[in-house]
This record gives structure tokens, sequence and C-alpha cells, in this order.
């Protein structure tokens, strides 16, 4: 039993870890805390990432209603819905009383990691990362197909990371084909939005666009590589589990129901 509660704490420990780094990768403009629930608002971009609630803290379960209407009248003013991050850092009782109050859940996710070695990337095309971030921006909205309008938002938010982030883009005929933002912060590589165009998927362009963003992270010391993908992504997780990265935890988002 004692040797349960210990691999459960140190699961708990290493989701922190994760979390956290998450956070500092894709930095939200405006962060507070209400007791152990981290607020990350982002008035410039609608990501649920950006714009959550995030409990850190299984304990923290006091004064649901008074503090769900508190953040309601908060995420009004920045025009973005109220929604919840639930990872296994949640306290068991706020899903609890999401469901009794019928929110929707969205978006499940998984959070993977894999070791970062020379095996792992000593084969990796060597890129050197772009420098000039509108061309990365304008490679990334081209591959992902983001609408225009989020330009300014998503500039704002990659150019707002602290720690040293790898750009990377992949061209085929003087074209994009695949993107990645690799966040290297200490013994961690994190990887964002990774994409390849819906046209060239199949070719190995997004394989190839990891492994060296990767590789660029393992040469300044990375440790161990962790990135996020929604559960019925089937075509991704295929390629990272084939790369070597294995689930270590799951979150959603929870929404109230619309009214009318």
């Amino acid at each position: 039993m004692v040797e349960v509660g210990r691999k459960a704490s140190e699961k708990l420990a290493d989701i922190r870890r994760f979390e956290a780094a998450g956070f500092r990768a894709w930095p939200a403009t405006s962060v507070h805390y209400d007791g152990a629930w981290a607020v990350r608002l982002t008035a410039s971009h609608p990501a649920g990432r950006l714009n959550s609630v995030n409990p850190l803290d299984p304990g923290d379960d006091r004064n649901l209603d008074e503090r769900i209407e508190r953040l309601a009248r908060r995420f009004e003013a920045y025009g973005r819905p109220l929604t919840f991050r639930i990872s296994p850092l949640a306290a068991p009782a706020i899903s609890a009383h999401l469901d009794e109050l019928g929110w929707t859940t969205l978006r499940p996710s998984l959070v993977m990691r894999m070791p970062l070695t020379e095996r792992a990337v000593g084969q990796a095309m060597h890129q050197i990362p772009l420098k000039d971030l509108n061309r990365f921006v304008s490679a990334a909205f081209q591959v992902h197909g983001y609408e225009a309008e989020l330009r300014p938002g998503f500039t704002e938010v990659v150019s707002a990371i602290k720690a040293d982030a790898g750009l990377f883009v992949l061209e085929d005929q003087d074209r994009p084909v695949a993107t990645a933002i690799c966040v290297h912060d200490g013994r961690l590589a994190g990887l964002f939005e990774i994409a390849t165009s819906a046209a060239q998927r199949g070719r190995g362009f997004g394989r190839r666009t990891i492994t060296s963003a990767l590789k660029w992270a393992h040469s300044h010391g990375a440790k161990e590589a962790w990135l996020q993908v929604e559960a019925d992504n089937e075509a991704a997780l295929g390629l990272y589990r084939s790369l070597g990265f294995t689930e270590l935890y799951r979150y959603h988002y929870r929404q109230p129901p619309r009214e009318g």
C-alpha cells in the first residue's frame, strides 16, 4: 500500500512538472491564481490552453459555485467562454460538480513523452531553426490552414516564449510542407504546432521535421521530449508512438451548456 501511494505521488509530481513546462512553453497574456487553480486568459488568441481554468491540486475543491461564478465574470470580460481544463491534478469533486451542472466535455487529449537520446535522433536530418519569426508564421498558417485574423495573436504568443524556441519549417519545391516549434526548457523539449500540409501527408515530412527539431534540442542538452495530441488524431498518435512516445496522462476541456 505504501508503494502504491509513493508511485501515485511520483506520478502527480511528474504531471506537475509537465504542466508547468506547458504553461511556460505556450504563455498566456494574463495568469492569476484562485487558490490552486491557474486561470489563464489571452485576449489576442482563442486557444483553449491559453484561455482556461487549470486546477493544479487534487485537494482544492472548496466553494465551487462561488468560484465558478466569479471566474465566469472574468472570462466574460475577456470575451472568452468559461472553460476548465481538467487534468489528473484536478480534484475529482470538480468534474462531479460540472457533470451535475450539465457541462460539456471537449477535446480529450494525451500528453506523451519519450527519452531523448542519441539513438533516437542520431540519424535525423540536421536543420537549423528559422530566425525569421514572420517567415515561420507565414509557413505555419499555410500548412495548418489557419484563418488570417488569428495571425497577430499567434505571432504574439510565439514571440512571448521565454525559453529557447526552435522554429522549424520543411519545404518541398520551395513550398512549406511541415512545421513544428520545439521549446527547449532545461531537460525538456516540448513540441508544439506540429503539422503537415493536407496534400502532403503520408510522405514522411512530419517525421523528418519532428526528428530534426528533437535533434536540435538534444544537441542543446534536452534529455526528454514531450508533446500534446488530441485523442482522436489517430494518424498523429501512430506517428508519435512509432517514434517512441508513450502516454503520460490525459486531460480534457469542460464548458457550460450553451443557452438556447
